[in-house]
């Protein structure tokens, strides 16, 4: 669990401080003119794709509730994170290690939605089926539980009684 929680807090320092270290890797193992240029759209779209993954890893329940991710979300964010740190190197891998890190991103993005997606469709699907059970045993939902009393349906009197109130336009104005 502790890995976990560390995870959880990691993802987010994670969004500044690996676009930080690719800065910092080029000035101190990079070589090439053409990198600056890379550099300058690689470290904002780095920013950017690692905050929204955190977001929307964030954003599942069981997640916030907990304060820690699971072993799955450890496993991927873990891989693209490091491919991150070994695409700051700018060695002579450098390159295959940020298109590798540009896939990463792309399949930590689809992982966090299909889990945020299944856990709600889990969630719903859980809900509507205490739903049902509470409607074939004649309970009204929220019935039995602690602090809540069931309120009795109200007869159909057979008439309805409107009451309309108009005013004027003045009257409206005031």
């Amino acid at each position: 669990m502790l890995i976990r929680r560390a995870f959880y807090r990691w993802q987010f320092i994670a969004a500044i401080v690996l676009p930080v270290w690719l800065l910092i890797g080029y000035a101190i193992f990079g070589s090439s003119g053409w990198g600056v240029i890379g550099l300058m759209f690689a470290a904002p779209i780095a920013f950017v794709s690692l905050g929204v993954v955190a977001l929307v890893i964030a954003a599942r329940p069981d997640v916030r509730r907990a304060k820690a991710v699971d072993w799955a979300d450890v496993a991927v964010l873990g891989v693209w994170h490091l491919l991150i740190i070994a695409a700051g190197v700018y060695g002579p891998t450098g390159i295959t290690f940020a298109i590798l890190a540009m896939v990463g991103a792309i399949a930590a993005f689809w992982y966090a939605v299909w889990r945020l997606l299944s856990d709600g469709a889990r969630r719903v699907r859980a809900t509507m089926e205490e739903y049902e059970r509470l409607a074939s045993s004649g309970r009204a939902p929220g019935a039995g539980i602690p602090g809540q009393t069931r309120t009795p349906r109200a007869e159909d009197g057979g008439e309805v009684i409107v009451v309309r109130e108009e005013r004027s336009w003045e009257e409206r104005r005031d």
